[in-house]
């Protein structure tokens, strides 16, 4: 069995460590992190990540919301679902959900990240948090752009069933600079501690083959043509300088739904909340009060 991230080891000094919990729903030991008072805000990172992506953001969002931040399945500290089983969409939504409901959380918003903004959209979608708003920050709604989107999920299958590979990537990950290397070319300049962060858990291959799951059972297709049927009020805020998801792919996001609204970030990148996170706070307040 692959070994997971250590909580006495790599999450020695996890931020805001007195919010962590571990918590058992739906078959899963979760790590989340609960802070604040006030109507309940779910935060839901992207691919790769873990609770420390929002380690600046949560503290400020906190003292309006309660905040709800889970490390999704197989990311950080949450366990991983047997036999590679519940990485797809609906999957992940759905176990989210079970989560919440663990934890007596009734979400009043959704925010999420990347990917984690895709699985906001799936649960209101589903019926399985009707949010009063949901924000995406840089979110990767859409399918992958150009020739290789197709194929984006199969290559990733290809990485999860390869051990080389990702053993190669924690190899290369503990060289000096690599993380930054990685992190820029996302279009993000993190400070040294966001980079360490994201060393120790690329170091760790239970979270990388988490990620790689993540990634190959991801289908965004159908999502795409859901789109048109949400109903929550959707705020996408966008990195001008974002490499991983395309900013002008939000446009096309709101051709597809009724009430989304666009706020540009300027000079920030895909973690443009862990660049700047008083800016991109600003803008979901906005975005939230204009939706309440």
């Amino acid at each position: 069995m692959t070994r997971k991230p250590d909580w006495s080891v790599e999450g020695r000094d996890w931020p805001n460590r007195d919010a962590s919990q571990f918590v058992e729903a739906g078959g899963l030991r979760w790590h989340v992190q609960v802070m604040g008072e006030g109507p309940a805000l779910v935060l839901l990172h992207g691919t790769g990540a873990a609770t420390h992506s929002w380690r600046t953001l949560a503290p400020i969002l906190a003292q309006n919301y309660t905040i709800i931040a889970p490390d999704l399945p197989g990311h950080g500290f949450t366990e991983t679902p047997q036999h590679g089983a519940g990485f797809s969409l609906p999957q992940v939504a759905q176990g989210v959900a079970v989560l919440l409901r663990s934890l007596d959380a009734t979400p009043h918003a959704l925010l999420g990240h990347s990917a984690g903004a895709a699985i906001a959209v799936r649960m209101a979608l589903d019926g399985a948090a009707p949010p009063a708003g949901i924000v995406g920050v840089n979110a990767a709604l859409l399918p992958f752009p150009g020739p290789l989107g197709p194929w984006a999920p199969m290559l990733a299958r290809t990485l999860f069933y390869n051990p080389f590979s990702l053993s190669m990537f924690a190899h290369r990950a503990s060289r000096p600079g690599a993380i930054a290397d990685l992190m820029r070319s996302t279009g993000s300049s993190l400070d040294e501690e966001g980079l360490d962060l994201y060393a120790r858990l690329f170091r760790n291959r239970g979270h990388l083959e988490a990620t790689v799951a993540l990634m190959s059972h991801w289908g965004l297709y159908g999502l795409k043509k859901e789109l048109s049927h949400l109903r929550a009020p959707l705020a996408l805020i966008v990195g001008d300088k974002d490499r991983a998801v395309p900013p002008d792919s939000a446009y096309d996001v709101q051709l597809l739904v009724k009430h989304a609204t666009i706020a540009r970030a300027p000079g920030l990148g895909h973690l443009a909340h862990e660049e700047d996170a008083k800016t991109i706070a600003g803008l979901i307040l906005g975005a939230l009060q204009q939706a309440a």
